[in-house]
């Protein structure tokens, strides 16, 4: 799973949605925390409802000591790094140095967020 956090993906993955998947099936979430109902899918796992998860973000961040999917043996946790990238320095420095140069130039800027979607 990979989607922004928006009114409409808050808690979208929950007890039915992980109810409808294969029991071979493996959940991953790289995209945002809040977008899963973290017990329902500690549920899933402990009943094997799921094969397993990966999870690389969580609704509070760090998550608390003691938190279900903490060494639960079919999960994998990483510390909210999925999007790394060994350019991706390189690659925002280059961004803003064009935006900036098309403010000055009064032209449209790259990659802008829609606020009224939230991304």
């Amino acid at each position: 799973m990979c989607a922004p956090l928006t009114r409409e993906t808050q808690q979208m993955i929950g007890a039915r949605e992980l109810a409808a998947m294969k029991p071979t099936a493996y959940f991953i979430n790289v995209g945002r925390g809040a977008s899963v109902d973290d017990a329902a899918l500690a549920r899933a796992l402990a009943g094997e409802r799921i094969a397993g998860a990966a999870v690389d973000v969580f609704a509070q961040e760090p998550p608390p000591a003691g938190h279900p999917l903490y060494g639960a043996p079919n999960v994998i946790v990483s510390p909210h790094v999925s999007g790394f990238l060994a350019s991706y320095d390189d690659r925002c420095t280059d961004l803003f140095a064009e935006n900036l140069r098309r403010f000055r130039a009064g032209t449209p800027l790259l990659n802008l967020v829609d606020r009224a979607r939230g991304y």
